[in-house]
């Protein structure tokens, strides 16, 4: 002590660096999942809130920086020392990456299934304290737009609340990640270079294709979101629809775009639970990215609801995700925190059980996996390019949460820890014969355009 300031030592500076280093190797053992007890070295420089960097020897040149910017990064780690504590300091910008993101996310299976005993919590939680204070013994905030979702489980208003907490963002913020098409599914790609736009007018014509849609036909689609797909059916195949939503504001759009297409006359849009219709079958049924929604206590249900909405003969299409039956998951993962509440991922076979108990036969199985890639790094490029405008309508967090969901997922698909399928089937009880050559069920959109010029007066 000089003069009533505190000098610092080279024996001082070598103490602090030493805690730095027993934080950071903490810190970076609970990332990696403990993954290596030898070594004992983060794969990446951690760099925390005083300027303090741990580098890796395993860092190669270029190779990302984990940024620790402030205390609370470690207080949301000891608190939950797995995904869901990597999440909220993600999430609450108190941890970053400098460099590239999707290099850390390649090794996101570390960040599964990361147990610390007592003893480490405490070991962790004693050496961040003499570096950041005691505020990172005391429980930090959850970022705001953590989902927690309210009562029973699968009951009509939990999924309605899920539903909305992903969904009513706005719609503004969906236009500027998913583009004009205002399409939250995956795409149907013919190249790799095909445009995000046609690659979704694709999807959608293989989909009315698949389901043999003919003029003055009714057709409902389950879970329409801003009515893409039942726009496309109606102003080149000339059906009647009903799409339902559990958003009032996706309802809102989807009737204003009907509108200016000039299918307002043709089309419905109802905000309902697919458990609460009542309405006469309909000549097709198409389910495009909401079965993920759906649980898997429901689906016996949700297949049955199907079968009794669809007219003997006729056809039924399901696009949705699936995961293997060994894929993590959990109500505590980052998925259902902060993008899907309530969403469960179950191996195909499951839906194509409960469809062929009730009466639904399997006509058509397709994967889509090598399509989601693209889209989803179309959307991320979107997100990018739009990042101020996306902040300013939803917030930082939000879009934190959503560059980790949408670069994470695409590498999800890529290695393929989760898959795609679309799975066409049809009511039993009446006849319906699909092309002999599948090529014709899917075919090019060119060879469809004459059948689409047609317009039948019914169907005005």
């Amino acid at each position: 002590m000089r003069n009533g300031r505190r000098i610092t030592t080279t024996s001082d500076r070598t103490a602090h660096a030493l805690r730095v280093g027993e934080v950071a190797d903490a810190f970076g053992r609970a990332l990696e999942g403990v993954a290596d007890q030898r070594l004992r070295t983060p794969r990446f420089a951690v760099r925390f809130w005083d300027g303090s960097t741990l580098p890796s020897a395993r860092q190669e040149p270029g190779s990302p920086v984990i940024v620790l910017r402030s205390p609370i990064a470690i207080a949301h780690l000891l608190r939950e020392p797995n995904q869901l504590g990597l999440a909220r300091a993600w999430v609450s910008g108190a941890m970053g990456v400098e460099g590239e993101l999707e290099a850390v996310l390649s090794r996101r299976t570390d960040f599964d299934g990361v147990a610390l005993s007592w003893r480490e919590r405490l070991r962790l939680a004693l050496r961040a304290m003499l570096i950041g204070g005691p505020g990172v013994l005391r429980r930090p905030p959850v970022p705001s737009i953590e989902a927690h979702p309210t009562g029973a489980r699968r009951s009509l208003a939990r999924d309605r609340e899920a539903v909305r907490h992903h969904y009513d963002v706005s719609n503004r913020f969906y236009r500027l990640v998913l583009g004009p098409s205002m399409t939250y599914s995956c795409a149907y790609f013919s190249t790799p270079d095909d445009t995000l736009e046609a690659a979704q007018e694709r999807k959608h014509d293989v989909i009315c294709r698949k389901l043999q849609l003919s003029p003055g036909e009714r057709m409902l689609d389950i879970g329409c979101g801003w009515g893409s797909l039942l726009l496309h059916a109606a102003t080149r195949y000339h059906v009647r629809g009903l799409g339902i939503t559990l958003s009032e504001p996706q309802a809102e759009l989807a009737r204003e775009r009907a509108r200016e297409a000039g299918v307002g006359h043709l089309l419905e849009f109802r905000v309902t639970d697919y458990r609460e219709l009542t309405d006469d079958p309909f000549d097709k049924v198409a389910s495009v990215g909401m079965y993920e929604h759906v649980g898997l206590s429901e689906l016996g249900r949700y297949a049955n609801t199907v079968r009794r909405l669809t007219v003997p003969g006729g056809l039924f299409l399901n696009h949705g995700i699936a995961r293997l039956a060994s894929a993590p998951g959990g109500r505590d993962s980052f998925i259902n925190r902060y993008i899907f509440p309530e969403g469960e991922l179950h191996p195909v076979a499951a839906i194509i059980s409960e469809m062929q108990a009730v009466g639904l036969e399997v006509r058509d199985v397709e994967s889509l996996r090598d399509h989601y890639p693209l889209t989803l790094r179309r959307w991320a490029a979107n997100l990018e390019a739009n990042r101020r405008e996306a902040i300013a309508d939803a917030g930082e967090e939000r879009v934190r949460a959503w560059s980790l969901y949408i670069l994470g997922s695409a590498l999800g698909f890529e290695d393929g820890d989760i898959t795609i399928y679309q799975v066409l089937t049809s009511r039993l009880g009446a006849r319906h014969r699909l092309p002999l050559d599948r090529a014709e069920l899917i075919g090019d959109q060119a060879t469809a355009e004459a059948p689409r010029r047609e317009v039948l007066e019914t169907a005005r």
